[in-house]
C-alpha cells in the first residue's frame, strides 16, 4: 500500500529514530547528534538543544522501539497515548519546499511531542490500512534493527 509522502516519511524517520539504539550502540550521545539527526530528518519547528530535550527525544525512543513488537491494540494504544500528550490538532501547512502536509501540533511545542506525534499520524495510517505487517526487525543475526517496507 502506498501512504502519502509525509506519513512515508514520518515513518522512516521514526524508525531512524528508533534504530539511533539498535545493537546496544547510543547514535545520540550528545544534543549535537540529535541536531544532526534533526536535521537529517528535516524536522522543523523549535528546538532548545539541551541535555533535558535529548532527553526526552530518547524516551520518545523507547517508546516508539516497543510498536515492533507490540500487537494491534498495544500500538493503537501508544498512538493514541502520543497524539492526546501532544495535544494533536491536525491542519494542513506547505513551508520550505514540501507541498501541503500534515502538522498535527504547534511548531512551539516541544520537540518530543511534535516528534511523536509525527510518529503517532504515521502510524494511525499504518494501523487503519491493515499494514502492521510492515513493521519488522532485521533477520540478520547480530541485528536487531526496526525496518519499515
Amino acid at each position: 500500500m502506498l501512504f502519502a509522502h509525509d506519513t512515508e516519511i514520518a515513518l522512516a524517520a521514526a524508525t531512524a529514530l528508533v534504530n539511533t539504539a539498535a545493537d546496544g550502540e547510543e547514535r545520540l550521545p550528545d544534543p549535537a547528534a540529535l541536531a544532526a539527526f534533526l536535521d537529517t530528518w528535516q524536522f522543523t519547528g523549535s528546538r532548545t538543544g539541551d541535555a533535558a530535550e535529548l532527553a526526552e527525544v530518547r524516551q520518545l525512543r523507547t517508546v516508539l522501539a516497543g510498536i515492533w513488537t507490540a500487537d494491534e491494540d498495544g500500538v493503537v494504544t501508544v498512538v493514541n497515548r502520543l497524539l492526546r500528550e501532544g495535544q494533536a490538532l491536525p491542519q494542513l501547512v506547505r513551508h520550505d519546499d514540501w507541498g501541503y502536509h500534515v502538522h498535527a501540533t504547534e511548531p512551539t511545542a516541544s520537540l518530543a511531542d511534535r516528534m511523536g506525534v509525527e510518529a503517532a499520524m504515521a502510524l494511525a495510517d499504518v494501523v487503519r490500512a491493515d499494514a502492521l505487517d510492515r513493521l519488522r526487525r532485521c533477520a540478520a543475526r547480530g541485528c536487531d534493527d526496526a525496518l519499515a517496507t
